[in-house]
């Protein structure tokens, strides 16, 4: 299983927060800053929820915006994009510096934008999502999956670092392409519901332990929760999921880093 430390060093994914949907980012009972990801000098921001620029700062070491190449949005809903706007002001040290790119999805710069006309005149390149696309900066590259089931619209992605495949669920209904696609070494599986709730597209508990036993990574990770999955407390439920399948599962908490 890949090592789950403190300090950063050399390759590895950083959860910057865990929240997920609207109650638990408004209440910020789990920290809504996204996902910073490094792979070997490229640095990649997913998701920049409300408070990243904070948890960034907040990080032990500090992590430096002004250091990241990359920003990629799944979504355009606001726990995962509400800070993207502050990220690439960092990124682009006040706009005085022409640099990194945005992998976005286009609904999130048309009608209604979540991206300020201004801030998208920092970046060097802005490419905008579509589906089984390749797309890579520096020593980053990553393969975008089939739309998700989502109301906006949304991308997961798949990547490799160091000989290991690793794949990100984002916000979805299960559909049955997740199966084939998102199969890899490492997987992470945003879910919110403890109990699927009909007519919601988001993942719950039981998606993800019927992909989890269909994909049968090396080590899954889960995030993103909603409220009823933490009432019902995310690292004890992944410790019956470990003893049904012997599978390394767990639960990410704020902060948390593996290292790759």
């Amino acid at each position: 299983m890949p090592k789950i430390k403190k300090e950063k060093t050399g390759s590895f994914i950083k959860f910057l927060g865990t929240a997920g949907a609207r109650f638990v980012m408004i209440k910020q009972l789990r920290a809504s800053g996204g996902i910073w990801i490094k792979v070997k000098n490229t640095n990649i921001l997913v998701d920049p929820g409300p408070g990243c620029i904070v948890r960034c700062a907040a990080s032990k070491p500090k992590l430096d915006p002004s250091q990241l190449d990359a920003i990629i949005l799944t979504h355009r809903h606001l726990d995962h994009s509400n800070d993207i706007n502050v990220m690439i002001e960092a990124m682009t040290e006040g706009g005085f510096k022409k640099r990194g790119f945005l992998f976005i999805p286009k609904d999130a710069v048309e009608e209604n934008p979540v991206i300020l006309k201004h801030a998208l005149s920092f970046v060097e390149k802005v490419e905008y999502l579509k589906e089984r696309i390749n797309y890579s900066i520096g020593d980053f590259s990553f393969q975008s999956g089939s739309r998700n089931m989502h109301p906006v619209e949304t991308y997961g992605f798949k990547f490799s670092v160091n000989g290991k495949s690793i794949s990100l669920i984002g916000d979805t209904a299960f559909y049955p392409e997740i199966l084939e696609f998102y199969k890899a070494d490492i997987v992470i599986i945003n879910t919110v519901f403890y109990e699927q709730r009909p007519n919601i597209q988001h993942l719950g508990f039981e998606d993800a332990k019927y992909i989890i036993s269909k994909l049968n990574p090396q080590t899954t990770i889960l995030t993103h929760f909603g409220m009823s999955m933490l009432k019902n407390k995310p690292h004890e439920l992944v410790e019956a999921i470990k003893q049904e399948t012997g599978l390394e599962v767990i639960a990410a908490y704020d902060g948390m880093t593996v290292t790759l």
